[in-house]
């Protein structure tokens, strides 16, 4: 039986006209959030705890990045977890913490919503929407996101390949929200010295393929902290618009991924080595909003 060509039968994002292909956009996207610009030459660092545990933890973390140079804070107040025993976050007194900290520091707010139920919920607190690895391919809670209303940082699945990673985003926007940033954060391979793969020929990629920003998280692409700022650098170096990493005041109290975090003077270091990078690449990171905390 001959199928027309464009149908079902064809995966490739260069073949289709998507709207997160290149050519269905005169210019690559950038996506403002609170004076701060994702894309378009500025490198954005996202960075805070992988999740809120109480509110002197998330406080402490969140002054402790923004003095080092983060622009935007993250944290999960819903987590995710492989056991159903391990630490599942604070829910909503999370997000009340997460607003606390915006409104103490100016630093937007990232966070993670893992429910449809939620997401009106959600994005009451939070400036972005984080759709994360393992929801990847939840349709009903892509669709929800493209109508939230809200920008979307949007993960790369765990064993997915660049063109699923992209239908699967392109069911945001197909619901009217173009404002979606695509995180690479490691892939599984055969490899046990990482937590995951890092991708990072992942950016280069998605930067021709899409007009969508990119950024990375070699938190989950490694899960070793020493390998977190090496990466970091790398990422702006193959062309990423940012990148998001973990950091806690304690790591070694953390109830999630500590191993992984930074020491918030690890993370200072790193961002004034990053800073140098950026200005090789012709890019400059966002400014950060400098307030008293």
């Amino acid at each position: 039986m001959n199928k027309q060509k464009g149908k079902s039968d064809d995966h490739s994002g260069d073949n289709l006209s998507f709207l997160v292909n290149r050519h269905s956009n005169g210019a690559d996207t950038v996506i403002h959030v609170n004076g701060i610009d994702i894309g378009g030459g500025q490198v954005v660092i996202i960075a805070g705890p992988c999740a809120v545990e109480s509110r002197k933890q998330l406080l402490d973390t969140a002054k402790g990045v923004h003095a080092g140079g983060a622009n935007m804070l993250r944290g999960g107040a819903f987590k995710p977890r492989t056991s159903p025993y391990s630490f599942q976050g604070l829910g909503e007194e999370g997000l009340k913490y997460l607003k606390e900290a915006r409104e103490l520091t100016g630093l937007p707010i990232v966070t993670e919503v893992m429910d449809t139920r939620d997401m009106e919920m959600v994005c009451e607190y939070t400036d972005i929407v984080q759709i994360g690895s393992r929801n990847m391919h939840n349709f009903p809670l892509l669709k929800e996101a493209g109508i939230c209303g809200k920008p979307v940082l949007f993960k790369r699945g765990l064993m997915a390949t660049i063109d699923e990673y992209l239908l699967a985003a392109e069911y945001i926007l197909r619901e009217g929200n173009d404002q979606v940033i695509l995180c690479e954060r490691g892939i599984r391979t055969f490899e046990t010295s990482t937590r995951n793969t890092l991708d990072l020929s992942a950016v280069p990629v998605l930067k021709k393929k899409t007009h969508l920003p990119v950024i990375v998280d070699p938190s989950h692409g490694t899960g070793q902290r020493w390998l977190v700022p090496i990466m970091a650098k790398a990422a702006i170096v193959v062309g990423a618009d940012g990148i998001m990493v973990e950091v806690h005041n304690h790591p070694e109290e953390a109830l999630s991924d500590g191993f992984q975090s930074l020491y918030p003077e690890e993370f200072e270091q790193m961002v004034k080595e990053m800073e140098e990078i950026a200005h090789v690449m012709g890019k400059e990171l966002s400014q950060v909003k400098h307030l008293s905390v």
